[in-house]
């Protein structure tokens, strides 16, 4: 492979050498069933932050590719020194990509780097399927092509109520408080919210700016959740769990009548 990347100037300085090894490693393994790499999350959405994202890819692979390759490749990119809090990757089988859906669906779920506990999953029928949906719909939105075949010739995107979905289910999962940071469960709820009123995706940062202007009750804890996430992830602030608890009510009751809605519309 002379050229292992898509536009190498686009990405963070800090990521250009860790991808483009992350893309020679996964096409050694892969060859010819590889399809797609790309980009997602705060990378595809321009608001990577070192120190504090993780690096979101998605590969795209024919439906050939054998569990032990699988395992192959998880192996191999896990040996990668991460110079992001973590790397959390998804491969799919082309055809499964090719089609709307709300399932999971993945072949790999990959979870590996200085921050996250190693996961390699190849059964995706335990897993929630709302962050894939979410993955998935900003990847076909904003995806950032590192290899292969464009974003939008390889993956479909969800369909509204799909994505509508997974927004109502990634509401109630950072509302039950499993190891998530305050000031990410505050700009999650602030996406939540963005995305019903526009139908788009937005970066985390962007979507509680948008929210903070337009609901000023909010704006208190909204601020101070973005004085948080401009730090490092091991250096977060705390943030008043009762003011989250009460913010977090706010957006599911307010993601849960749009749904109602549109349901109903």
């Amino acid at each position: 492979m002379a050229s292992p990347l898509t536009e190498p100037q686009s990405l963070p300085a800090e990521l250009r050498t860790y991808l483009a090894e992350l893309v020679r490693r996964t096409h050694d393994v892969c060859g010819q069933r590889l399809v797609s790499v790309f980009a997602v999350g705060s990378v595809a959405l321009g608001d990577y932050r070192h120190g504090r994202s993780d690096v979101d890819v998605t590969v795209i692979a024919e439906p050939a590719l054998s569990e032990e390759a699988l395992r192959e490749l998880a192996n191999a990119l896990a040996a990668l020194d991460c110079p992001a809090a973590g790397l959390e990757l998804v491969l799919y089988d082309s055809d499964f990509a090719a089609r709307p859906s709300g399932a999971a669906g993945f072949r790999l779920n990959l979870n590996c780097g200085p921050l996250l506990p190693y996961r390699a999953d190849l059964d995706p029928s335990g897993a929630p399927a709302f962050w894939f949906v979410i993955d998935r719909a900003i990847a076909r939105q904003s995806g950032r092509l590192l290899y292969g075949r464009p974003v939008d010739q390889a993956l479909a995107a969800p369909s509204h109520s799909a994505q509508l979905a997974a927004v109502r289910a990634s509401v109630r999962a950072h509302a039950q408080d499993e190891g998530h940071l305050a000031d990410n469960q505050v700009l999650n709820g602030c996406r939540a919210v963005v995305f019903c009123r526009t139908g788009r995706w937005f970066a985390k940062s962007e979507a509680a700016q948008r929210l903070a202007e337009s609901d000023p009750a909010v704006r208190p804890l909204v601020d101070e959740a973005l004085r948080s996430f401009r730090r490092p992830r091991t250096a977060a602030l705390p943030l008043p769990p009762a003011e989250v608890r009460r913010f977090l009510s706010w957006v599911r009751e307010y993601v849960d009548n749009t749904g109602d809605t549109q349901r109903s519309s």
